[in-house]
């Protein structure tokens, strides 16, 4: 990927903001591009959105060797903190953060609260990738994580909603999501590329070769990575250019307990990871499967309980726009900790 997107890997971050721009532009300046690109949805799924993020983490899922996935099993540890920072504290975090920056606003706040319910099982592919995490550990954490948000995401929701803002002096809500919903939301946004890569790595290694595959695919379906990330920051931000342009305020009110919530999660966990042992590989891998967040389900969710027009569905469209150019920036800074903290570690 390095060889063939040099110029692009160099300045992703201007690519990204450049991208952002170009979507605002879009949305903004020209009259019913939203409606245009909402006209190819289907239900709460965005089709263009859907592709992007599709196309976008097919290739990383190329490159897993999953004979190796069952390896992370030999890291308990390394899954237990995984498990408790992703699932019991992480959404702690984000529903004290929405309650204090938002309490006067209950419809973000709402919005919010079900964006922390929702470990991210997508995004984080790409992430990982930029940053050269283990992608192995990845693949096993967004297996187990994927699962976890079918069985307990409702759970979660009417704990969190139901049971907890009562006990901070909030009107409690209650939200009623089936299995089948958030199932057909992970089978969409992860299933279809994961079935795809299986399917082309085993096929491409038996009939073409491991030479083939490795030589000559790889570097191909590479680029289409970032190519697919640049096209689906500029549909997300056209879609909401004109609102981010109108409500700037609103934008940062969401914005703000989102950027102290990524940057928590991930320096949590990569130093809880590597105070037990991780190399940076690995600690890379956990960060940013504890840090990021299932916005496709998020927003799902709050189009179809909410409607598209509601609070709750703007904080979520809010997310990934926030979610995008700050962990971009985590992937910089990542590379800064390997060199500070991994000089001597194998990574």
């Amino acid at each position: 990927m390095k060889k063939r997107l040099g110029f692009l890997d160099r300045f992703l971050t201007l690519w990204i903001f450049l991208a952002m721009l170009i979507g605002v532009g879009i949305g903004y300046f020209i009259p019913n591009s939203s409606n245009f690109i909402n006209s190819f949805s289907s239900g709460t799924t965005n089709v263009p959105l859907a592709i992007g993020l599709i196309l976008m983490m097919y290739p990383p899922l190329t490159k897993i060797d999953f004979s190796k996935v069952p390896q992370m099993f030999e890291k308990p540890k390394l899954l237990t903190a995984s498990f408790f920072i992703t699932w019991i504290f992480g959404p702690f975090l984000m529903f004290l953060l929405a309650t204090i920056f938002l309490k006067d606003y209950p419809e973000y706040m709402t919005g919010l609260i079900i964006i922390g319910i929702a470990p991210c099982i997508a995004m984080v592919i790409v992430w990982n990738e930029l940053a050269e995490g283990n992608r192995e550990l990845t693949a096993g954490l967004i297996g187990i994580n994927s699962l976890l948000q079918v069985l307990f995401f409702s759970l979660y929701a009417y704990f969190y909603l139901k049971i907890m803002l009562p006990l901070f002096g909030i009107k409690g809500l209650e939200l009623n999501i089936t299995i089948t919903e958030i199932a057909k939301t992970v089978g969409i946004y992860l299933g279809i590329p994961f079935a795809l890569a299986v399917v082309s790595r085993f096929a491409i290694k038996k009939y073409l070769g491991e030479k083939f595959f490795n030589q000559q695919f790889i570097p191909f379906v590479s680029p289409i990575t970032l190519i697919a990330l640049l096209f689906t920051i500029v549909v997300m931000f056209s879609l909401k250019g004109e609102m981010i342009v109108d409500l700037p305020l609103d934008v940062i009110r969401i914005a703000i307990p989102l950027v102290i919530f990524f940057a928590i999660m991930f320096f949590l966990m990569f130093f809880v990871s590597k105070k037990i042992g991780a190399n940076y590989r690995d600690a890379v891998a956990l960060s940013f499967t504890a840090s990021g967040n299932n916005f496709e389900l998020a927003i799902a969710v709050s189009i179809g309980v909410f409607g598209i027009n509601s609070g709750q569905a703007f904080a979520g469209v809010i997310g990934p726009l926030v979610e995008v150019p700050a962990l971009i920036i985590l992937v910089n800074v990542a590379f800064w900790l390997k060199k500070k903290f991994f000089k001597s570690f194998d990574s």
